[in-house]
């Protein structure tokens, strides 16, 4: 028969819609057209079948051949339909029988050799695979990723010989096992810093609730060590959560993270674009934030980017995704990320000390630089002190550290977002104002203080709702059914006062 349907699957975004390449050899002249609209890589991708075809040791036919790639309307990018396609010839022109093709999906680049090489996005690809039952007939390299979705049978291949071998039921390929994860190493401890326990709490907050924290005060006070210790201290990653972060990596050709199950951390240089931030370029891809999803985002340095490019966090800190709109597709990525920032108080960073030589201007145009709208949405910011001199001093060693571990913290913090899942079905930072009125109820005690608090941090109505929501996750912390007016209390302190704010 000369016509063949191979089922493999194309890249948009986090998807992978399923692509049918139907080959069809008729008599005429010798030629090779390839349909249903491919880029250039594609188009490419017949000199790379023809040539590995031959080094195979098949026989290429002198015949007209017709590959359509269906559905023709979805545009079709990458080398990843190689191995589709020349398993479609071969089958057309009766080297591979065709009675089992309907059982797999095949992905994968051809060298010229007829060798496998890895594709990127293949884990949204697996994750399509297995929904349908299919088996996927893959590359090595590609394996390992491609494992993480449970349920999905996975032959991996590293020659075009080994494929034809597997579907003349020759030799068959063996299905992939699964390695054993390793535990990953200690990181770095939270307890090794230097004092700031004020800071150290805060932390501790951001975490159970998933709020966004900024830190501001003069260099050299441990902002960025403190911010790098929270993924330390977060909850690692579900299975469906793991999944998706390995869904956006893989997209972007990041690959599979050394631990899937902890949380990504994205540090972008202040010089980063907004593209950079949000994803972007001819083919959208995705950005820090949404490499950042389900993790963390780390700007320090924050008045240093251009302010263009800190707006365009105002939205995806609201939403937890991105769309990006290009002219010739639109494309959305996750981006629920946790946004922690620092800052100094002024350009030199030693305001209000001799050492300070900023004038006013050029504080506030340091300053300027961040919008009260994207301040109002950071829910804690704290400021960070210089170490006294007898606590830089007395240091102790490592095995004499004060203060609770990480795994200690991790402990409490897994045990707050428990109840928060229990209550409310998520964490405290995604609750609507509607779901706060009901998990935050004020008493009359506790509304006066919070009317004397709107005047003197000039809170916003979002504001307001976000002191709830780290008053909420002090409560859990605790322990607490419905938070208390120390809860409201602590909370208000990680708000900057109108005065705070006019001096730092």
């Amino acid at each position: 028969m000369s016509l063949a349907v191979v089922q493999t699957r194309a890249k948009q975004g986090v998807q992978a819609p399923l692509v049918s390449v139907e080959v069809h050899l008729s008599n005429g002249l010798p030629a090779f057209h390839m349909v249903g609209l491919p880029e250039t890589a594609v188009k490419e991708s017949k000199d790379r079948v023809r040539s590995a075809i031959i080094n195979s040791h098949f026989e290429f036919p002198a015949r007209r051949i017709t590959v359509n790639l269906a559905p023709a309307e979805l545009p079709k990018e990458g080398s990843r339909f190689d191995l589709a396609i020349a398993i479609g010839i071969l089958t057309a022109s009766g080297q591979i029988p065709m009675d089992s093709l309907s059982d797999y999906e095949f992905i994968g680049e051809l060298a010229l050799s007829g060798e496998l090489r890895p594709v990127e996005a293949v884990l949204p690809s697996a994750l399509g695979c297995a929904a349908r039952g299919k088996q996927l007939i893959i590359g090595q390299s590609n394996a390992a990723e491609a494992a993480l979705v449970e349920k999905l049978s996975i032959l991996p291949a590293n020659h075009l010989l080994e494929v034809s071998a597997h579907l003349h039921q020759a030799a068959l390929l063996e299905p992939w096992q699964q390695l054993t994860p390793q535990d990953p190493p200690a990181g770095d401890q939270l307890n090794e810093i230097i004092g700031q326990q004020h800071a150290k709490r805060a932390l501790e907050l951001a975490a159970s609730g998933g709020h966004h924290l900024l830190f501001y005060g003069p260099p050299g006070t441990g902002k960025t060590m403190l911010a790098s210790r929270l993924p330390g201290i977060l909850p690692p990653l579900t299975n469906a959560e793991a999944l998706q972060v390995a869904a956006v990596h893989s997209v972007a050709g990041k690959g599979l993270r050394n631990n899937i199950y902890s949380r990504p951390f994205q540090s972008p240089h202040h010089t980063a674009s907004a593209a950079a931030l949000v994803g972007g370029g001819s083919t959208p891809r995705p950005g820090e934030i949404s490499l950042a999803h389900c993790g963390v985002l780390f700007l320090d340095e924050l008045p240093e980017y251009s302010r263009s490019v800190l707006e365009v966090l105002r939205e995806p800190l609201e939403s937890g995704e991105i769309m990006i709109s290009r002219v010739a597709a639109q494309t959305r990525y996750p981006a629920n990320f946790q946004l922690i920032a620092a800052m100094n108080p002024c350009p030199c960073g030693y305001l209000g000390t001799q050492r300070c030589l900023c004038t006013p201007d050029q504080i506030d145009r340091y300053r300027n630089k961040i919008s009260g709208p994207l301040m109002d949405r950071i829910d804690l910011q704290v400021q960070v002190t210089s170490i006294e001199n007898h606590q830089l001093l007395n240091q102790q060693a490592p095995e004499q550290q004060t203060g609770d571990s990480n795994q200690h913290i991790q402990h409490r913090v897994c045990i707050a977002r428990k109840r928060q899942i229990k209550r409310q079905s998520k964490i405290n930072a995604q609750l609507s104002s509607a779901e706060l009125r009901e998990v935050c109820p004020l008493n009359h005690e506790q509304r006066r203080l919070m009317d004397q608090a709107i005047d003197r941090f000039a809170l916003s109505t979002r504001g307001f709702y976000r002191v709830l929501k780290v008053a909420r996750s002090i409560a859990d912390l605790a322990g607490v059914d419905k938070p208390k007016l120390p809860h409201y209390q602590e909370a208000l302190s990680y708000r900057p006062t109108v005065d705070t704010q006019k001096k730092c």
